[in-house]
């Protein structure tokens, strides 16, 4: 069992990360419940999460801004999709509106956390500047996303350290890197690589993307008129409201159509290819991917910029396989060699659970990956806790707000009802297990025993429908398979 420090400074909640995520759950907590104390923990130097530890060149959302912005702060711009600065630029705009900023401390790094039963708190061991720190709270909300921010995937490539030039994986982009006039190779075409290809592209001397095999590319608008003439309809707030629902019908239609007719959506996504690219181009080769779409996370391009840098000559796409990496280039298994100065592998993400925090209960282990997801926040048995994914088919903000909203409402009705802890308890009912994430991506599949475990039926079932997730939500029985209880209050406090 661990020693509580009594003394540690308190908080009713503890927010980790101050991204898009951290944010929202503080501006719904604050709303719902302005009596309670919160403290958000960010081990960057900045707001922003994700939209701050990437940096690399076109940078942007790959999902429209309407619904990753928060809906309850418009997004004031005329783009339909935003770079990752003014993302970043308006999540630090919005968090000084809202007075959340005061309450997050910079340069802090959770180490652990372990629940003590006899006072209903956590104590959460962080470090600032190396110095170690323990702090109490009632609560914890983890906004850590789900990837690894120190160590992305980084596969082995025969022969990498043999490359003369700077080998960069676009997480941790230098930003003193020239590539102007250079030969470009990235390795990889998620994305990342096709955000990037476009922006590199434009400075580069040429830019190759290396493709094992090829991805399905969706294309949009950076600035969608029609978006624009549904957020003129007074009042703002109804127009802004129309545009977000416009995206949101887009978004779901989309999924639903390749879902359900497959072989349609391939042969429109093959159309808008054909329409940019040469007559001749081998279209099939390098943009037929083998699975349906959205087996896999769909790439977003805008205004076919992607497309429109392999018609002008200043990047290409080759399909191949890496035999090894020489001093000058990658030479492929057909025997070709590509020539390059920098070699960029965009070879994808790793996966995390809660950040890489060690937790515990009572001194005891806990695997999230043991665990089963309840209501998609909560954790089986593990008390007073929330874990904010978003959605792998939509907008990360459509269920991060959902969650948001619903652990600031378990917040009020444990307030209101003296409670002190709650959890989710499945007991000896049978679950059938199925995969939290039903995408066949390879920082997914790398990685089956990292996210908690999904049930096969509610409240258990993981799934990715917005439209059916904002129904439950809003007829939602909190106390649905959850254990509520109480200690005495001030002992959390005074123990």
């Amino acid at each position: 069992m661990h020693q509580h420090d009594s003394s540690a400074e308190f908080s009713d909640v503890l927010i980790i990360g101050a991204g898009i995520s951290g944010i929202g759950a503080a501006y719904r907590i604050q709303e719902r419940n302005p009596q309670m104390t919160y403290t958000i923990l960010e081990r960057r130097s900045r707001i922003g999460g994700t939209w701050d530890l990437h940096r690399y060149p076109g940078i942007r959302s790959d999902s429209d801004i309407f619904t990753l912005s928060f809906p309850w702060e418009p997004w004031a711009r005329p783009e339909n999709v935003a770079d990752g600065a003014d993302i970043r630029e308006y999540l630090v705009e919005t968090a000084h509106k809202h007075d959340i900023d005061r309450h997050i401390r910079f340069d802090t790094r959770v180490v652990s956390a372990d629940w003590d039963s006899a006072t209903d708190t956590w104590s959460v061991l962080t470090e600032c500047n190396g110095t170690p720190q323990t702090l109490r709270a009632r609560f914890l909300f983890f906004g850590t996303g789900y990837y690894d921010y120190d160590e992305p995937y980084r596969p082995e490539f025969p022969g990498l350290d043999s490359f003369a030039g700077p080998v960069v994986h676009p997480q941790h982009w230098p930003e003193e890197l020239d590539y102007a006039g250079k030969k470009v190779v990235v390795i990889g075409s998620g994305a990342t690589a096709i955000s990037m290809i476009p922006a590199l592209a434009q400075r580069a001397g040429h830019v190759t993307m290396l493709q094992r095999s090829p991805t399905y590319l969706l294309s949009g608008q950076r600035v969608n008129p029609v978006v624009n003439l549904l957020r003129r309809v007074p009042p703002r707030r109804l127009g802004y409201r129309l545009a977000w629902l416009y995206n949101v019908v887009f978004i779901v239609a989309v999924y639903a159509l390749a879902q359900r007719a497959p072989r349609l959506m391939r042969r429109i996504i093959r159309a808008v290819a054909k329409g940019y690219l040469p007559e001749d181009y081998p279209v099939d080769v390098h943009f037929k991917p083998e699975y349906d779409p959205w087996d896999q996370r769909m790439c977003l391009i805008l205004s076919g910029d992607f497309y429109n840098s392999i018609a002008e000559g200043r990047a290409e796409v080759v399909t191949d396989r890496i035999d090894h990496i020489d001093d000058s280039g990658v030479v492929l298994r057909s025997g070709a060699h590509l020539d390059a100065d920098i070699i960029v592998t965009a070879t994808g993400l790793r996966l995390q659970a809660l950040g890489g925090v060690a937790l515990s209960v009572d001194g005891d282990e806990v695997k999230p990956a043991d665990r089963f997801v309840y209501k998609e926040y909560l954790l089986e048995d593990v008390p007073n806790l929330a874990w904010c994914v978003g959605y792998i088919n939509a907008s990360w903000t459509l269920r991060a707000d959902l969650t948001a909203r619903a652990v600031a409402k378990l917040l009020g009705y444990m307030d209101s009802h003296g409670y002190t802890h709650a959890y989710p308890h499945l007991g000896d009912e049978p679950m059938g297990e199925k995969p939290a994430w039903n995408l066949k991506a390879g920082y997914v599949l790398r990685a089956p025993h990292v996210l908690p475990k999904s049930g096969t039926r509610r409240p258990w079932n993981v799934r990715h429908n917005f439209v059916l997730d904002s129904i439950e939500h809003r007829f939602d029985r909190i106390d649905e398979s959850m254990v509520f209880g109480r200690t005495r209050v001030e002992a959390a406090k005074t123990a």
